[in-house]
């Protein structure tokens, strides 16, 4: 229970070409044979992952790929597809190249991972069979290093030496997670957290983002009282003071709006955790345009990650039924699970998106970016439930930019 959770940890992917040696430096980092390693090209298919703490960064996952360059004509095509949609969302790169054998495939990777603000360390591997290689021209601004990943007599020595690279490159405060809600109440504010506790609810314990803020709310030295929604009245009543914000759970939005008095900030969960995982005021924006859904219309309902769907299910009942709702009859509804969207999003005209608790901000975000340059809005579950409910503008309130956006989107 005390291990960071996946949305917690940054992504560091190794990628290159076939057989650059990425999955030997990924088991010397990780200190144990997490992929398998082999002369023959194209030995890894599905990306590799493993979770460890890396001194002094702290928790990451270590991520291995395909070659980029995969042109196996049976898999290799949706090998490098899969490789790219991994570069497309870690948050650091370690880019594998064999030394002396760096060229414009090397350059444009080079490129494309600088000018997506991606921190990256090159390594030069195989130093071994080109001892006198000189490092190219591109590198005279990068972060890299000579590595030798298949000697047993160097494990120690590259292990020690990539770590070192990792961490000089890891801008400052990399492994910090934005605030969900300390930074929206005054000093020693009060925060009032509403938690149904209903047949979806885990057994015994708070669902991820309920448990974040809470953990949020008191490193920020804030105090927080939590009550079920059928508990609601009375906690109001009993607590001596306005609470300085309300926090809720996205399914029970409209009943808590009604019994919150309208000064009162009241946002929820899905609302803090959009902000804090991706860019709020375009999930703001998409939000609105689920009011322009007509019946016929395709939309995609997705989950980063893959839970058992209960008998009232979110993503796979109540988010659908909102969207048949909003557009005043049936709808062409599709679900994907897991961490891809499906090919050809701009078939959709919309997306609703879940909370994205085991998304990384950046994996986030290029959710986002494939969405936005499909031309298809994209929402998530919190703000889609507040719109539906028509109080989204009141849960926005706390942020500006996002509530101006969505008004922008309406009036558009």
């Amino acid at each position: 229970m005390t291990a960071a959770p996946r949305g917690s940890r940054r992504a560091i992917g190794f990628l290159g070409r076939r057989n650059a040696g990425k999955s030997s430096l990924v088991n010397l980092l990780a200190g144990e044979a997490v992929s398998l390693v082999s002369p023959v090209p194209g030995t890894t298919a599905d990306p590799v992952r493993r979770s460890l703490e890396l001194r002094p960064l702290g928790p990451v996952e270590l991520v291995d790929t395909a070659g980029l360059d995969d042109d196996d004509p049976g898999l290799g095509a949706a090998r490098a597809e899969a490789s790219a949609r991994v570069a497309e969302r870690v948050d650091m790169a370690v880019l594998v190249a064999e030394a002396g054998r760096w060229g414009a495939w090397e350059d444009r990777a080079l490129a494309d991972l600088r000018a997506r603000g991606v921190p990256v360390v090159v390594a030069l591997n195989k130093r071994d069979l080109a001892p006198d290689a000189v490092p190219p021209a591109a590198l005279a601004e990068a972060a890299w290093l000579h590595t030798v990943a298949d000697h047993p007599a160097h494990a120690a020595e590259t292990a020690e030496a990539l770590r070192h690279a990792i961490v000089r490159a890891a801008p400052d405060g990399w492994t910090e997670d934005p605030p969900l809600a300390r930074d929206l109440l005054p000093p020693g504010g009060w925060a009032l957290l509403v938690v149904p506790l209903d047949q979806s609810a885990p057994k015994g314990r708070l669902i991820l983002p309920q448990a974040q803020v809470l953990r949020d709310l008191l490193d920020g030295g804030h105090h927080a009282v939590a009550c079920r929604d059928t508990e609601l009245a009375s906690a109001l009543a009993g607590l001596e003071r306005t609470p300085d914000l309300v926090i809720t759970d996205s399914q029970a939005f409209a009943a808590v709006a009604k019994a919150v008095p309208s000064p009162t900030p009241l946002t929820g969960f899905s609302v803090l955790l959009a902000r804090a995982k991706g860019d709020l005021a375009a999930f703001a924006a998409g939000a609105a345009a689920l009011a322009r859904l007509r019946p016929g219309d395709a939309a995609l309902v997705a989950e980063s990650c893959v839970h058992h769907a209960t008998g009232d299910d979110i993503g796979r009942v109540k988010i659908p039924r909102l969207l048949e709702r909003l557009a005043g009859g049936p709808l062409d509804i599709r679900n994907a699970r897991g961490r891809d969207f499906p090919e050809h999003l701009a078939a959709f005209r919309a997306i609703v998106q879940c909370g994205g608790c085991m998304d990384t901000r950046r994996a986030m975000l290029a959710r986002q970016d494939r969405a936005a340059r499909a031309g298809v809005p994209m929402a998530n579950y919190g703000m889609a439930l507040a719109q539906g409910a028509g109080i989204l503008e009141r849960a926005l309130s706390p942020f500006p930019e996002a509530l101006e956006a969505w008004r922008n989107a309406v009036d558009s």
